[in-house]
């Protein structure tokens, strides 16, 4: 049975008989996540989790459509790790101003990008756009939305395919996680303090950073952190998104 929030399941018989207020916009990336997880894993979860909150937020009510997700991402510092899929930060940018334009076109004037990667910048875009588009475009990075509960759950948060990702990879898709393949997701220190200690940053090339591209050690990942984790985030972005859907668009709008 087709899901009604999710625009390419629905027909345009379907289209007709809704409106719109909001469309979320998924983004995820193609690239290695350590020994144990798919090479999909950003674009599989951030789908899943949207999905999950689109569905919730169209049960509260709110209008919202969920477009199909965009599965490639900027991961140039990765490309040493063989069937990366790289698309530059401005190539990114062009669809979704395009993607925000035909939205414009059929009067939804609210846009989440819903994004499920790290090497993934839209704000500068959210700037460069703003006062030149009838559109309201916000940036949700799903793994910061229970930031503040992070340690709660987690005993070693990481940074990429670690004990949070692979958690939430259990509790979305336990059939393609690998976990007697992890390794510990130790990182290598640079030879500069201030990198070291977190007030200069750089583009981190992961062939020299990781082991085997992960970041933070996934072993003590279990399915029921992860559910526990996607709770807390599926309910925060429902809430948002029905609230943004009934919200009018005013002069001053958000304030």
């Amino acid at each position: 049975m087709a899901r009604e929030w999710k625009l390419q399941e629905i027909t345009y018989k379907a289209v007709q008989e809704r409106d719109y207020e909001v469309a979320v916009l998924p983004v995820g990336a193609t690239e290695p996540h350590g020994l144990h997880l798919p090479y999909g894993s950003d674009q599989f979860h951030t789908e899943i989790i949207a999905d999950m909150a689109c569905e919730r937020a169209h049960r509260l009510g709110a209008k919202v459509i969920q477009l199909p997700t965009i599965p490639y991402g900027v991961d140039s510092n990765l490309l040493e790790f063989p069937l990366t899929m790289h698309v530059s930060q401005n190539t990114l940018n062009a669809m979704v101003a395009d993607i925000a334009d035909s939205l414009a076109q059929h009067e939804i004037h609210k846009l989440v990008l819903f994004n499920g990667h790290g090497g993934n910048e839209f704000k500068p875009l959210l700037r460069d756009l703003y006062g030149t588009t009838p559109m309201f475009l916000t940036l949700v990075n799903w793994w910061q939305v229970g930031k503040d509960v992070l340690h709660e759950i987690f005993e070693e948060p990481g940074d990429h395919a670690d004990e949070m990702e692979t958690s939430v990879n259990l509790a979305l898709f336990p059939h393609l996680v690998h976990l007697e393949d992890a390794d510990d997701g130790a990182v290598k220190q640079t030879r500069l303090d201030a990198l070291n200690q977190g007030w200069a940053s750089i583009t981190r090339p992961f062939h020299l950073l990781t082991k085997n591209s992960g970041v933070g050690d996934p072993r003590k990942a279990t399915k029921e952190k992860g559910q526990a984790y996607v709770a807390i985030v599926v309910d925060r972005i429902s809430k948002f998104l029905k609230e943004l859907s009934e919200a009018p668009m005013t002069e001053t709008f958000p304030y």
